[in-house]
């Protein structure tokens, strides 16, 4: 048995030269790699967190929720502070996960002392709720809260 063979038409020739084609070809990847570049740059870009620079700046209590609750008192200058409230003063790279009017949510690493995730969300500039966790000093922690403004920072 015999098969016929294919016309020419079914495999036409290119229409452009080779080199033409080789060039689109590199274009195409230069231009598709800037955008994806591009692209990762703004997910790795630290937003504004606009919510915590509203917060007022003094003396603020963090109230434990649940039974026996515990207050603990702090001094911070902005809303900032209550991101490493187990890290505080250390320089650790974050990421911001979610940032809104109304909440914000931070993960942050510090190198060779630990990690954290905190949520913050604001009921009023004088009252949130936190909750955080992750390890520090080898240990985990955490902790869910009420934050509120109770006055200036006493020295």
């Amino acid at each position: 048995m015999t098969y016929p063979r294919p016309s020419a038409n079914l495999f036409p020739a290119p229409k452009e030269p080779a080199q033409r084609r080789r060039i689109r070809a590199v274009l195409t990847i230069v231009v598709g790699g800037a955008a994806l570049a591009l692209g990762a740059g703004a997910i790795g870009q630290t937003r504004s967190l606009n919510m915590l620079d509203q917060l007022e700046s003094g003396a603020w209590e963090l109230r434990d929720r649940g039974a026996g609750a515990v207050a603990n008192n702090v001094c911070i200058r902005g809303g900032r502070d209550l991101i490493q409230l187990h890290h505080p003063g250390m320089t650790c790279k974050s990421v911001v996960v979610e940032d809104t009017p109304a909440e914000v949510v931070v993960q942050y690493t510090c190198a060779g002392q630990g990690y954290g995730r905190t949520r913050i969300r604001r009921e009023t500039n004088a009252l949130i709720q936190i909750d955080t966790q992750g390890i520090a000093n080898g240990q985990p922690y955490s902790y869910a809260g009420e934050g509120r403004r109770t006055g200036g920072c006493r020295n």
